[in-house]
Formats: C-alpha cells, sequence, structure tokens
C-alpha cells in the first residue's frame, strides 16, 4: 500500500467518486480506499482527490501527483517530501 521512493513515498488507491463527502475509508484490497464527492468526469475526481490529500497531509498541492490510474478508480499516487512514518500517522492508518 506505501512504498517508500527518494522524493517520498507512493500509496496504492481505490477511489470511490461521486460519495457525499470526502473521507478515508480504510484498507480495500490491498490499497486505501478513499471517497471523493466530484464525478469522474474531466478529472475532476482527481483534482478533488489532490485537493483532499494535500489538505489532509497539510502539504502543497503540487507535491501530490497522480503516477497511475488518470482514468480508474486504481491508482497509484506519490506524495512528495513525507516520509512512510508521516503518512500512516496523517492518514490515521
Amino acid at each position: 500500500m506505501i512504498t517508500p521512493t527518494e522524493r517520498g513515498c507512493r500509496l496504492s488507491l481505490f477511489i470511490q467518486p461521486n460519495a457525499s463527502k470526502n473521507e478515508i475509508i480504510g484498507l480495500h484490497n490491498g490499497a486505501l480506499k478513499i471517497k471523493i464527492s466530484a464525478p469522474p468526469i474531466e478529472g475532476r475526481a482527481n483534482e478533488e482527490l489532490i485537493a483532499f490529500l494535500a489538505k489532509t497531509l497539510k502539504i502543497p498541492k503540487r507535491q501530490v501527483e497522480v503516477l497511475k490510474g488518470e482514468t480508474g478508480r486504481n491508482k497509484i499516487v506519490e506524495i512528495i517530501g513525507v516520509n512512510e512514518t508521516e503518512l500512516k500517522t496523517l492518514l490515521k492508518i
């Protein structure tokens, strides 16, 4: 689920768009499940995901990058400048 990298950490996510609110649900098939309120249209869910993670982790949005899964529910996101311990603490996992 979390893989340390030179720049920070990679996080495996399972996204549920069109939710009533943005929230972290917990583990789902080896990935962190996150509900996002935005619809999966024209990248809106990805933008909302980046903003939600940045706010939750208290980092700038530019430090959150979607590496894989731009159009799918399964995503790999890189969190730059945050180590594994900090990530687990801030995401409460």
